[in-house]
């Protein structure tokens, strides 16, 4: 893989993080609505406020995740180990999200077809950030 794809890919990694963790604080005021629509007034004053710090926190979570990996990527691409190691560890983390999905939220949810679409593209994306983090570097020639 050149270089050039690498950074490209790590690029456009982070520019989608970044625009996930966006949507992710965009949708939080829905959530609240969603819960206060369909629980009970005891049951939402009890989910609302723990379903919307965990939203608000992955939203912001994922800010910096993806503006690191955006700019640590041309670094990581020449093979500098601060960058490599950051984008690594970046590529591990977004890997681990579509498991933990399904782990902890099993089949259920797959039948709604915007639930399955992005799920499939974070399996897409984790393995095309996994594929540019991890692939063997060429020495310079």
């Amino acid at each position: 893989m050149s270089a050039g794809l690498r950074r490209s890919i790590m690029r456009s990694g982070g520019v989608l993080l970044i625009i996930l963790g966006v949507l992710h604080l965009a949708v939080t005021p829905f959530i609240a609505r969603l819960i206060e629509e369909n629980a009970s007034v005891e049951g939402a004053a009890f989910l609302s406020p723990p379903m919307l710090l965990n939203h608000v926190v992955v939203g912001l979570l994922l800010l910096p995740l993806g503006v690191l990996t955006f700019y640590a990527a041309p670094s990581a691409a020449a093979g500098e180990q601060w960058a490599v190691l950051v984008t690594r560890v970046t590529a591990v983390a977004v890997a681990g999200l579509p498991v933990a999905l399904f782990a902890v939220m099993g089949t259920r949810y797959f039948g709604a077809i915007p639930f399955a679409g992005a799920t499939i593209v974070a399996c897409l994306a984790a393995l095309a950030l996994l594929a540019a983090a991890f692939w063997p570097h060429s020495p310079a020639v």
